[in-house]
This record gives structure tokens, C-alpha cells and sequence, in this order.
């Protein structure tokens, strides 16, 4: 049954996904801000609302703040993962080949953000939490970096790349914004209910399959959460929106460090990196690597791919993923 309710939880959660984005796209262009830094924070947004949902349920009710940080940290792996999935369903040529180098922008302040944590969970470890009241100092720490980053995004978007969210705006000429806000506010409730159950299902298979909660948090929840990101993805790529694709998973991975300082906001138990298992540093590590790989493969444009339209470079995001996993499956607390 456990399981059962885990398959349950992805399905609502993807199938929910797919038309929260679709909607919020609709309520970007009705309401004039299509093309724009606000259409691109929305959709990378929607997309996140799992992880939201979920990250502050488990540090509150559920009382896994492992489960919590095991989200985020493995949804920014998991999203890093997902570009070997753009790479391969795009036949022609490899995505680094296509994709606007302006998400180098975005890449690399997503490694800012992700290393901030990193930096902060090997405090912790040695005993050295700084903290402010109940939460960390990294946590304004995180909000300042954010804001810059989408800031310093919203003034390059204006200048040079804000084509392909348009685009994308256009494909939806006959849905009317009523139509679009009640459709996006249903389909958030379902994410929400899914959001609220998820972590309490992670908790179950943890106790049930003796696994750590930051395996599970990492690998399973990480993964469910993460199914909208999927769902756009794919839904992107097959509309031959690349830049919207690799816009929305590094953007997602903005938002999902976010959301770290929101679950330090609500846990009452201290600072919340100072609370769980130092095994997420490896997650943390893991997916600055990824992103670095990323930026090189953006920058360089691998022009020979290893097999069909799939380049040296997604192998190698391919293989840190296992391996990230398979870590905290030996080692995780």
C-alpha cells in the first residue's frame, strides 16, 4: 500500500503539473506579462510547488526535516537529470548545440545559491551553525542571493532573451482567463493535497524498507515532486521550445533553494541544516558539479554526440546522478 499511495502521489502530482504550468502560461499572457521576467519566474514557480508544499509539511507535521532538505537538494539533482532527457528527445542535435548561452546566467547563480548550502551544512557539521533565533544565517542569506539573481535575470531578460516565452504564450489563443484561473486553481489544489500527503508517504517506506530519510528524500520524494518539471519538459521539447525547457529546470533549481529558507522559516527545532544528516552535502556537491557541467556544455557546444542526438555531456550528468544516489543509499542518516 505504501507504495500504492507513492505511484498515486506522482500521478496526481504529474498529471496536476502539466496542466498547472500549461494554465499559468495562459494567466501570464492574459494578463500582459507574457515574454516577460514575471512569465519566467511563474513557470519555473508552478513547477516548484511540490517541493514547496512538501518541504514545509515535513518540517511541521510530519517531523522529517531530512525528507525536507532530501527534496530540494535531490530535486536540483533530479532537475539537472532531466537534461539528459531534453538531450535525448531531441533527435537533431544536442541541446547544448541549441540552447541560448544566456542560461549560463542562470546556471551559475544557481551554483552560488547551491554552495551557500553546502558551505553552511559543513558548518553545521563541525558544530559551527550560526543561526538568528530558530533559523540559520544562511537563510537571509539565501533570500538576498535570490532576489539578486532575479534582479540581475529580469535586466539580461530585457535585454537579450525573452523570445521563447512568448512563443510559447501564442500557443494558447483560446483559452480565456477565467477559464485559465479556475483551471490553474484546481489543478494547485490537487498538487497541494499531493504536496501535503507526499512527505508522510516518504516516512512510511523509510520505516517500512529501513532506508535513511535522506535516501528516500532525495531519491523517491525528490523524484515525485518533480514530475511537473518533467511534464513541461518533455511537453516543451516536443514543441521545439528548447530554451523554455532548460530555462524552466535551471530556474526551478533557483526557486527550490528558495525554498530551503521558507522550511527554515517554519521548523521550530533550530536552524534546519544543523538538524539533519551531513550526507546531504553530497547532494549539495553533487549538483554543483552537474551545473558546472551544464554551463560548460552551454558554453562549448559539444559537437559530436556519443550516441544519437545524446552528448559526452549528459553521460556525465547521467552518471553523477546514479552515483549521488547510490551514496546516500549507503551512507545517509
Amino acid at each position: 500500500m505504501i507504495w500504492l499511495n507513492l505511484l498515486i502521489c506522482i500521478a496526481a502530482i504529474g498529471l496536476a503539473g502539466a496542466r498547472l504550468s500549461r494554465y499559468g502560461d495562459v494567466i501570464a499572457e492574459k494578463t500582459g506579462v507574457g515574454g516577460s521576467w514575471v512569465g519566467l519566474i511563474l513557470l519555473a514557480t508552478v513547477t516548484s510547488l511540490p517541493e514547496l508544499v512538501s518541504g514545509v509539511t515535513a518540517v511541521t507535521v510530519a517531523g522529517v526535516p531530512d525528507i525536507a532538505v532530501g527534496d530540494v537538494l535531490g530535486s536540483c539533482v533530479f532537475n539537472l537529470a532531466i537534461l539528459v532527457i531534453v538531450d535525448f528527445l531531441h533527435p537533431k542535435e544536442s541541446l547544448y548545440s541549441r540552447a541560448s548561452r544566456g542560461h549560463i546566467l542562470s546556471a551559475a547563480f544557481g551554483i552560488v545559491l547551491i554552495g551557500a548550502v553546502a558551505f553552511s551544512l559543513q558548518l553545521a557539521r563541525r558544530g559551527e551553525a550560526l543561526a538568528i533565533g530558530h533559523i540559520g544565517a544562511y537563510t537571509p542569506l539565501i533570500v538576498a542571493l535570490y532576489l539578486l539573481a532575479m534582479r540581475t535575470l529580469y535586466q539580461y531578460e530585457r535585454r537579450e532573451v525573452a523570445e521563447f516565452v512568448e512563443e510559447v504564450a501564442e500557443r494558447y489563443p483560446d483559452i480565456g482567463l477565467r477559464r485559465a484561473a479556475i483551471g490553474y486553481a484546481l489543478a494547485a489544489g490537487v498538487v497541494v493535497a499531493a504536496g501535503i500527503w507526499l512527505p508522510f508517504v516518504g516516512a512510511d517506506i523509510a520505516r517500512q524498507m529501513g532506508w535513511h530519510d535522506s535516501f528516500v528524500g532525495t531519491l523517491l520524494v525528490a523524484a515525485a515532486t518533480s514530475a511537473p518539471e518533467v511534464a513541461v519538459t518533455v511537453a516543451a521539447v516536443r514543441m521545439g521550445a528548447i530554451d523554455m525547457a532548460v530555462a524552466n529546470l535551471l530556474g526551478s533549481n533557483l526557486f527550490d533553494i528558495l525554498i530551503l529558507a521558507i522550511d527554515d522559516l517554519f521548523y521550530a527545532g533550530g536552524p534546519l541544516l544543523a538538524s539533519v544528516s551531513p550526507a546531504h552535502a553530497v547532494s549539495a556537491v553533487s549538483a554543483i558539479i552537474m551545473t558546472g557541467m551544464a554551463i560548460v556544455g552551454l558554453f562549448y557546444r559539444p559537437a559530436g554526440p556519443l550516441w544519437r542526438s545524446v552528448s559526452w555531456i549528459s553521460v556525465f550528468l547521467l552518471v553523477l546522478y546514479l552515483l549521488n544516489s547510490y551514496i546516500l543509499f549507503l551512507h545517509g542518516a
